[in-house]
């Protein structure tokens, strides 16, 4: 499979979101699929309702048409699992692969595989792969996986919503329907209902069925395709494969660009070595030497001549294969005397047939209740990994409330003191660092903003008042601003308090650069 040729993005995604990348591709391809599924289901349904209504039995009709839609199904999977690869087949292109593209499958998936949950998810391995007996059972097994519960709701859903196309149907006819004219409608209903169905409301009906089908399946398909693919990305790492191919396809790209430039730059190099040393030293006339012998192979010395012929091996494997203590299984043949049948009298026999079907019944009318909670006990057991932490999370005492934080208000006075330092300081000293580095930070904004003649507006903040620090015509001053803004930021919002040192040296950094009083 040429895994770097896909059109969509792999990586490992949850069930439910691989089930609308695969109804993404539905969508996007909707013209390819829709036309090849109205060219092949369109006739085969004239062609069944036609037979029905010969033989008058117009409900073998819709279900044979619902029977065969694994056979349908083939059309959308085709479709797109040849668009995922950026090869999007044609109408004709997909009529024609219907002929031999997975027919050895179709009567198992019209048997014994018809009624499986998780269709949507198997029928990729069963077409796509091309693998048969223990080997697609073992496929089975690994790709369903953690996928079979997802495919099963799957199935579902699909299932709802076609029922829930063909009741909107019905009640669409209903709804457009005079309002006069619905209770005779009703009553004519339920009356045809009641005795007879004509012709023509059994061709309505089953193509109303025929409809919602054709709306449904094919993005059923897609879900489950989307499926197949992430299983096959989580276990094969698709994702990671492709990373690789695109890296060494670009290494291959620049191997010949490498050489060419090593070549180039070794070219000149050797001129000018010749050019230093003059003209060429005279060589030495050169040795005949004998020609090599070529070096025998060593695979015949080591396999011998058996290494071409792997007879003896599968001979091996077979005997191995066959031996019985590989198989788990063993049957045991024996030979016994066959008793002569005993004459029985009819009439009793059937009375035993009823009296063990009475039996049966009155087994299941005592016990059917026990056995329904023996199975519910079970399920409940064999789930308790999951529900059971959360039934005791529930039993433990709630945590204690936490009282609301105190908070605590930053009064500053409406003037600024004459002394800001030395209010600063003494903010600080009494246990009050918040409002003290407040005090800095108010009075750092007042002094940018005379320097930098510009009135603020009511409430700026601080990413406003560093662009309005840019106007201060000295760097240092601006420097200054910035070193308190930032202090200010760690304090009211980070929780981070400068130290003692840092404090004084901060204080005296602005009392000098904008000259407050001391």
């Amino acid at each position: 499979m040429r895994i770097e040729e896909l059109t969509v993005r792999l990586r490992a995604r949850s069930g439910w979101e691989a089930i609308e990348l695969g109804m993404a591709l539905v969508r996007r391809h909707a013209a390819a699929i829709w036309k090849p599924w109205l060219w092949l289901t369109l006739p085969v349904f004239l062609v069944l309702n036609l037979g029905a209504w010969w033989l008058d039995k117009f409900w073998l009709a819709a279900l044979l048409m619902w029977w065969l839609k694994p056979a349908f199904d083939r059309v959308p999977l085709y479709v797109i699992s040849r668009a995922v690869f950026g090869s999007v087949p044609g109408t004709r292109e997909t009529l024609g692969a219907q002929r031999q593209w997975g027919v050895r499958t179709v009567l198992h998936l019209l048997t014994w595989r018809r009624l499986s949950p998780v269709r949507s998810l198997y029928m990729p391995i069963d077409l796509l792969e091309g693998v048969q007996g223990e080997r697609l059972g073992q496929r089975r097994r690994v790709l369903g996986g953690q996928a079979y519960g997802t495919a099963f709701l799957l199935t579902l859903a699909c299932q709802l919503f076609t029922l829930a196309l063909v009741i909107g149907g019905v009640v669409a006819v209903l709804v457009y329907l005079p309002q006069d004219l619905l209770p005779d409608s009703m009553q004519a209903a339920f009356r045809i209902m009641a005795i007879e169905w004509p012709v023509w409301l059994h061709l309505a009906w089953n193509a109303l069925l025929w409809a919602a089908i054709s709306v449904t399946e094919p993005f059923f398909v897609g879900a489950g395709f989307g499926l197949y693919l992430n299983r096959r990305t989580e276990i094969e790492a698709w994702d990671v494969e492709i990373v690789f191919r695109k890296l060494r396809a670009r290494l291959a790209a620049a191997v010949p660009l490498l050489l060419a430039a090593v070549l180039l730059v070794g070219l000149p190099g050797h001129a000018g070595a010749q050019e230093r040393h003059g003209a060429p030293r005279p060589t030495a006339p050169a040795r005949e030497e004998a020609p090599e012998k070529p070096t025998p192979p060593t695979l015949p010395i080591v396999f011998g001549d058996q290494r071409v012929d792997d007879r003896a091996f599968r001979e091996a494997a077979d005997r191995a294969y066959r031996d019985p203590l590989l198989d788990r299984k063993q049957v045991q043949g024996s030979w016994e005397l066959r008793k002569k049948a005993e004459k029985k009298d009819e009439r009793p026999r059937d009375n035993a047939l009823l009296a063990g079907l009475g039996s049966v019944l009155a087994f299941i009318g005592e016990w059917g209740l026990w056995l329904v909670v023996g199975v519910l006990v079970l399920a409940l057991l064999a789930t308790a990994r999951y529900w059971w932490p959360w039934m005791r999370s529930m039993g433990h005492a709630p945590a204690p409330h936490r009282g609301s934080p105190q908070v605590e208000a930053l009064v500053l006075p409406e003037t600024l003191p004459d002394d800001i330092a030395g209010a600063a300081r003494a903010l600080w000293r009494d246990g009050r660092p918040r409002h003290a580095l407040a005090l800095l930070y108010r009075a750092s904004v007042d002094s940018m903003s005379i320097r930098a003649e510009i009135a603020l507006p009511p409430g700026a903040t601080e990413s406003e008042c560093l662009r309005a620090s840019r106007r201060m015509p000295r760097g240092e001053d601006r420097q200054a601003f910035a070193l308190m803004v930032r202090v200010w930021q760690y304090a009211a919002y980070g929780q981070r308090l400068p130290a003692d040192d840092e404090f004084d040296a901060l204080v005296g950094e602005l009392q000098l650069r904008y000259g407050w009083a001391s």
